[in-house]
């Protein structure tokens, strides 16, 4: 059995005014057979966890509930 890579991740930053650059030895790695490239922007999402709507449930009439603990 052949050892194969299936997948190639790479994540990159682009700057303003930078300009992508494949590099040679990279492009030289493709031989015979089918390839897929794929580009494709990251839309990671980052989420922040916000107390606020428990804070903006909180009335006068909670006083106290939580006191015990």
């Amino acid at each position: 059995m052949k050892n194969q890579l299936l997948n190639l991740t790479f994540e990159i930053e682009i700057q303003a005014g930078e300009k992508l650059t494949i590099p040679d030895n990279f492009v030289e790695g493709f031989g015979k057979g089918k390839w897929l490239i794929t580009i494709q922007p990251n839309l990671t999402i980052s989420i922040t966890h916000s107390h606020n709507s428990f804070l903006n449930s909180y009335s006068l009439e909670d006083e106290g509930l939580y006191d015990d603990y």
